[in-house]
């Protein structure tokens, strides 16, 4: 089987990638349409655990936390990242998500997620909160994600994050959930999102911009199309990246290769899909669906935090990594490759669930000036 080497990059080194090639129908069987993706190049993607990417150095362990590179931007940043959504979560109250924020940053972890939608506004503001105590901002690598694909809808976000987070800037924003192929395309059009975060980096609101989807890893693979045919260059990336997604419609297979290509940052999410994963029947524990992700060349691994408990088992994680052979990841992944057919416990993939763009698209903004003035009247 062919494989690719990738060099070290700063303290991460990841291994190798393969084309995979589907084997022939027997004579008696007639031929079908071939089911797995295909490359950028137009290679057939492998589906094989053995040839996802993967790092040969943990990182650079500093007291109980690893960091890594963030992509090509000079930051390093923790391995694991506080997740904003179960901030604003029962039983948690603003004091103890502070409390925990606090402990997080304390502890090691610099890298908090969040953005402009959780929790009606919360988890922004508790950690705002969190963060204008006893210097906690200068711990922090911060950032959030907006759901503007306009350019007016975007900086209204924007602003409104900032005050919530009680910042005069953010370290990274994100535009959140890249789920459909218009998103790019509305993203990177005139009067665009993307023109309000330049405007917002220029004035000094934000250092880098990045992207998140979780829906079909060819969505994003057409976001970083779009932006190579716009001249742009993302500094993240953020993607599911699970052990079942090693087997079904994989981010893990066909993103992380081409955001490795292009030194973006790698920025993984879901890697126990909010939980439901683990009710699936596979024999899998939370350590090792965090330890799958950390075995790939990821910058940070998200996880949601919303315990003292649950803290405690992302350090007992990054405390026990050790980088996996490819046997040794085929083996992990082999646990759940049952049960990750047709996405079945990958809600995110699979339904609306996680979807909150969809149930509320007037986040997105309207639409562009040029599709107003071109399309036609709505109605039956």
């Amino acid at each position: 089987m062919k494989r690719r080497e990738f060099l070290k990059t700063g303290a991460v080194g990841v291994g190798v990638a393969a084309t995979g090639v589907s084997a022939a129908p027997a004579p008696s069987t007639p031929p079908t349409p071939p089911t797995l993706p295909t490359n950028p190049d137009g290679t057939t993607v492998s589906l094989d655990p053995h040839d996802l990417l993967r790092v040969t150095d943990a990182g650079e362990r500093r007291g109980d936390m690893i960091y890594r590179p963030l992509g090509n931007t000079g930051v390093k940043v923790s391995l694991i990242g506080l997740g904003g959504a179960h901030l604003s979560r029962q039983p948690l109250d603003e004091a103890a998500a502070g409390k925990l924020i606090h402990a997080a940053l304390d502890r090691g972890i610099n890298f908090l997620d969040n953005c402009w939608d959780y929790g009606h506004g919360n988890s922004e503001k508790w950690m705002g909160t969190a963060l204008a105590q006893g210097g906690y901002r200068k711990k922090a690598f911060l950032m959030t994600k907006l759901d503007g694909r306009t350019k007016e809808a975007a900086t209204s976000q924007l602003e409104e994050s900032l005050k919530r987070l009680k910042t005069d800037h953010i370290d990274l924003v994100q535009f959140h959930e890249i789920l459909r192929f218009d998103d790019p395309d509305r993203i990177f059009t005139e009067d665009g999102a993307l023109e309000a975060l330049l405007a917002a980096k220029k004035a000094g609101k934000l250092r880098f911009i990045g992207f998140t989807g979780h829906k079909d890893p060819r969505i994003h693979l057409y976001m970083l199309e779009v932006a190579k045919r716009k001249g742009f260059q993302f500094d993240t990336v953020q993607m599911p990246l699970n052990l079942m997604d090693a087997h079904f419609r994989s981010f893990s297979h066909m993103v992380v290769p081409e955001a490795v290509k292009l030194k973006i940052g790698v920025l993984a999410m879901k890697t126990m899909g909010d939980g439901v994963m683990l009710k699936s029947g596979a024999q899998i524990t939370p350590i090792e669906c965090l330890h799958y992700a950390m075995n790939l060349p990821t910058s940070v691994v998200i996880t949601g935090i919303e315990s003292e408990k649950i803290l405690d088992q992302a350090f007992e994680a990054v405390r026990t990594f050790k980088p996996m052979s490819g046997d040794e990841v085929a083996t992990l992944a082999a646990k759940t490759k049952a049960f990750a057919q047709e996405g079945k416990f990958e809600l995110f993939k699979t339904s609306a669930h996680f979807d909150g763009t969809a149930k509320h698209p007037d986040w997105l903004g309207e639409e562009s000036p040029h599709v107003q003035k071109v399309a036609p009247p709505s109605g039956g």
